[in-house]
């Protein structure tokens, strides 16, 4: 798995591509979040659309970047849920915890100023 990063004003975008499983993108998602608030960053958004699969390690790594950037004073969204992980997140009933756009633009808008 990797994750780019890149930067709209205040926002960071993590483009993830490849799976996010035990041992295999937990641990990668889990750094990369904790680096993004200890330098300050308080707006987040999580591409998924090049994530084919996600087991539940890394849906537990969803939830624990979620809260963690919520405790921090911060939000994060999700962009571009696959099918099979919007059925995850939907039997899961996390579906109803996390933000989530299909475009870019709109997830950007959602953001306060």
């Amino acid at each position: 798995m990797t994750i780019t990063e890149r930067r709209h004003d205040d926002v960071v975008i993590l483009d993830i591509d490849g799976k996010i499983l035990l041992g295999e993108g937990d641990v990668q998602l889990r750094e990369a979040i904790r680096r993004l608030l200890q330098s300050g960053v308080r707006k987040i958004l999580l591409n998924l659309a090049n994530v084919p699969y996600m087991d539940s390690a890394g849906l537990g790594e969803l939830v624990r970047a979620y809260t963690t950037v919520r405790r921090e004073g911060g939000e994060l969204k999700l962009l571009g849920l696959t099918a099979r992980i919007q059925d995850l997140l939907t039997i899961t009933k996390l579906i109803s915890v996390f933000e989530s756009f299909d475009s870019e633009e709109a997830a950007l808008k959602s953001f306060a100023p």
